[in-house]
C-alpha cells in the first residue's frame, strides 16, 4: 500500500520542537558561560600578586639596547689551533663584531656556535649593555631582532586564511586573538600569582572554546554539540592529567628554564603547571575532532533522513576512528619536534630509548602526549553521542527525496 506522507511541510529545524530545543540549549550554554566568567573573575589575580621587574637585564648598570651590525671579523677561538677537547681548530670559527648602538659604536665577540648560526653587516640585533659606575660600557650579544619576518609571516598567513576561508577564516583569526588575550592577560598571570593551576587552565580553556567555536563555526545546534563534547574532553584531560602527573612523579623541573622560573617565582608549583598545560596543549586538536564529528553526524542526517540514531553513530564513528589515528600522530609529531634538541643530544650520548623516556624532560612530553591523546580519544564517541542526540530528527522520506540540510547557522540563539 502506498504511503501518503506529505512533503510540503517546513524543514525539520524550523518547527516548534527545534525552536524549543534551541532555546533550551541557549539557556544551558549561557549558564555554562556565566559560571566560567564568574570563575574567571574570582581567579583573576590582583596586580600586586603577579611578580614584576624580574628582568635579569634590568639591574644596576645593566640594560638592553638595539643595535645594527656594521662589521664582522672572523678569528680562531684558540691560538694553539686545537680545541679543548682535542678537536682541530678551524680558522675563523669565532667572530669579533662591531655594531652601532645608541650614542656610538660597540664591539663584542661571538663564540663558534653563535657565529655559525650566521651574522652579517646590516643585521638588527639586541645587545646587553654593561656599564659599571665610572667604567666604559661593554656589550654582549643577546639575540637577533626578528620583528619584520614574524610580522610578514603573520600577515601572509592572515591574508591566505581570509582569502580561502573568507568570513569563517576572519572569525577564526579573531578567535586566535581572543585566545592570546585569555592566555596572556588571565592564565599566565594567574599561574604566576599562585592561583589553582588546574582551575585556571580549565576555566580559561572553557572560555576560549566557547568563544572560538561559535566565532569560527557559527551559532547552531551543531556547534553546540561540538562544544559539549569539547568541554567534556577538557574535564577528562584535566582529571587524567592530575592523576598522571602524580603517578609518574613529575616535578616539572626538567630544564634550565624551569630552574630559572623557580628562582624567579619561588612559590610556583611546576608539577601543577605540568598538569595544567596538558589541558591547554590539546585544545586545538580536541576542537578539531569534536567539530568534525558533529559535522559528520549532520551531513549524514541530511543524506539519510530516515537513518536511526544507532546507524548515525556507527557511521560517524568510522570517520572518528580515522580522525583519531591522524590526530594522535599530530600530537606525537608536535611534541617530538619541540623536544628535538633533547632527542639529538641523547642520541649523541648513545642513551637508549627506554632510559631516555624516564628522564624528567622527556617524561613530561611523553605524559603530556599520552594524556592529550587519551582525552582526544574519549572525546570522539562522547561528541558523537551529543551530535546524534541533538541532530535533526529522522523522517520517513522515501529514497530519492531531496535531503533537507539543517546544519547552517540561521537565526536563533543556537539554531540548527
Amino acid at each position: 500500500m502506498a504511503h501518503s506522507h506529505s512533503h510540503s511541510h517546513a524543514p525539520v529545524d524550523a518547527g516548534p520542537p527545534r525552536r524549543g530545543l534551541a532555546v533550551g540549549l541557549s539557556m544551558v550554554v549561557m549558564t555554562i558561560s556565566a559560571i566560567a566568567v564568574v570563575a574567571m573573575i574570582l581567579l583573576w589575580p590582583d596586580a600586586d600578586q603577579v611578580p614584576k621587574d624580574q628582568n635579569p637585564y634590568s639591574g644596576e648598570g645593566v640594560s638592553t639596547v638595539d643595535a645594527t651590525v656594521t662589521k664582522v671579523e672572523p678569528f680562531g677561538c684558540n691560538s694553539g689551533g686545537e680545541g679543548p677537547d682535542g678537536s682541530v681548530e678551524v680558522a675563523g670559527d669565532c667572530a669579533r663584531v662591531t655594531a652601532t648602538v645608541p650614542g656610538g659604536t660597540g664591539t663584542f665577540e661571538l663564540d663558534a656556535s653563535r657565529y655559525k648560526a650566521g651574522i652579517e653587516p646590516g643585521d638588527d640585533i639586541s645587545l646587553i649593555r654593561i656599564e659599571p659606575a665610572g667604567q666604559e660600557a661593554s656589550y654582549e650579544f643577546l639575540d637577533f631582532k626578528r620583528g619584520v619576518p614574524l610580522v610578514a609571516l603573520a600577515a601572509i598567513f592572515a591574508v591566505l586564511v581570509v582569502a580561502i576561508a573568507r568570513w569563517r577564516g576572519l572569525f577564526a583569526l579573531v578567535g586566535i586573538g581572543v585566545t592570546l588575550l585569555a592566555v596572556t592577560k588571565f592564565m599566565l598571570p594567574a599561574f604566576l600569582a599562585g592561583e589553582s593551576t588546574l582551575a585556571v587552565a580549565v576555566v580559561g580553556s572553557t572560555v576560549i572554546m566557547i568563544v572560538v567555536l561559535y566565532l569560527a563555526h557559527g551559532i547552531s545546534i551543531r556547534t553546540t554539540s561540538a562544544l559539549f563534547g569539547t568541554l567534556v574532553g577538557i574535564a577528562l584531560t584535566a582529571a587524567i592529567g592530575v592523576a598522571a602527573t602524580g603517578w609518574s612523579q613529575l616535578s616539572g623541573v626538567g630544564s634550565e628554564d624551569d630552574q630559572r622560573l623557580i628562582a624567579t617565582v619561588p612559590d610556583i608549583s611546576l608539577s601543577a603547571i605540568v598538569a595544567g598545560t596538558m589541558v591547554i596543549a590539546g585544545l586545538g586538536v580536541l576542537n578539531d575532532v569534536t567539530v568534525t564529528q558533529a559535522s559528520a553526524v549532520w551531513e549524514m542526517r541530511a543524506l539519510k533522513p530516515a537513518a536511526r540514531g544507532a546507524e548515525l553513530f556507527t557511521s560517524a564513528m568510522r570517520i572518528g576512528r580515522d580522525h583519531i589515528a591522524s590526530s594522535v600522530y599530530t600530537l606525537v609529531f608536535a611534541y617530538a619536534g619541540s623536544a628535538m634538541t633533547i632527542l639529538l643530544l641523547a642520541t649523541a650520548y648513545q642513551r637508549g630509548l627506554a632510559d631516555l623516556a624516564t628522564t624528567e624532560e622527556i617524561g613530561q612530553e611523553i605524559v603530556r602526549t599520552l594524556v592529550g591523546a587519551i582525552g582526544l580519544v574519549l572525546a570522539v564517541p562522547i561528541t558523537t553521542l551529543f551530535a546524534v542526540w541533538l541532530a535533526p530528527p529522522r523522517t520517513d522520506e522515501p529514497v530519492g527525496a531531496p535531503a533537507r540540510r539543517s546544519g547552517g547557522s540561521h537565526a536563533g540563539p543556537v539554531g540548527g
